[in-house]
């Protein structure tokens, strides 16, 4: 079964298209005039069922008196990957949420992350990862297990990018205390967290076993935010099938509320790095 859901890219250049057709109070029926195309053309595209050339999307732009350089070439650079799924095509079918949420990670400039039970994937080392995999109950092979721990590896590639996203990661304390893989496997691993708390880009925080009752306690969500305005954040959060993913105001708003209150009754940067140097001495 092949996966036919437009790309990540695709949906985002379509309903950005709507927004600035709205907003110049052109309708698609005019739109598909300026191209010379059918209204049902508009329709598809701004339903991201169709693709657009790049000489089409200026056009639109420049009749929508789109003039912000920066968005414009934004838009070109998702219209020009628009089909991209890039590395994740060897996910699987099964697994479309888990390479958009790939998508979502490699394009956002502002990543915030709540795990209160695991170290954040982008934060892994391999034998960490490994040891998660290999408690997975459908019994992965070591082949599957090696390839997925490549890609996660492959996920961290945007931390060394010239322009690497900032990231706020808060870490629940039991995150750090529970020894996955055994304490050989969990030493690196809270070395690597040390060693990328000290990243200009990246801060980590911790929330305290004593923090009591929190935000937090509903589980696991990350809330991805992107360089062009026009695009609104997205909330992804993991369950047992896959990711769910929101981005309306309401929802991702909720979570934006929930983890800046997380960040409240979280230790500062200084402490949990304190607290996690700790925890390290112990193993």
């Amino acid at each position: 079964m092949v996966d036919s859901r437009p790309s990540v890219r695709r949906r985002r250049l379509a309903t950005t298209l709507v927004q600035l057709r709205e907003a110049a109070g052109r309708s698609p029926e005019e739109a598909a005039d300026r191209i010379g195309c059918h209204r049902s053309k508009i329709s598809r595209i701004e339903n991201a069922h169709l693709g657009i050339s790049l000489g089409e999307l200026r056009d639109l732009l420049t009749f929508y008196g789109v003039q912000d350089d920066v968005l414009i070439e934004d838009l070109v650079t998702l219209a020009r990957r628009r089909n991209e799924r890039g590395w994740t095509r060897n996910l699987g079918t099964t697994l479309p949420s888990y390479a958009d949420h790939i998508d979502y990670e490699q394009t956002s400039d502002y990543i915030r992350s709540f795990q209160p039970l695991l170290v954040a994937g982008l934060f892994q080392t391999p034998d960490y990862a490994r040891a998660l995999y290999r408690a997975n109950p459908e019994m992965l092979s070591p082949e599957r297990i090696d390839e997925l721990v490549g890609m996660r590896m492959q996920r961290q590639e945007v931390l060394a990018r010239e322009q690497a996203p900032r990231i706020c990661v808060i870490e629940g304390e039991a995150a750090l205390r529970s020894e996955v893989g055994g304490a050989s496997v969990m030493r690196p691993q809270l070395d690597q967290l040390l060693e990328l708390g000290e990243r200009p880009n990246i801060e980590i925080q911790v929330v305290p076993f004593s923090a009591g009752a929190h935000a937090g306690l509903v589980g696991a969500f990350v809330v991805f935010g992107f360089p062009t305005p026009t695009f609104s954040d997205v909330v992804c959060v993991e369950h047992v099938t896959g990711t769910l993913h929101m981005e309306t105001p309401a929802e991702t708003g909720r979570y934006t509320l929930a983890f800046d209150s997380l960040r409240s009754v979280a230790l500062s940067p200084v402490d949990s790095n304190d607290l996690i140097h700790r925890i390290r001495l112990k193993l």
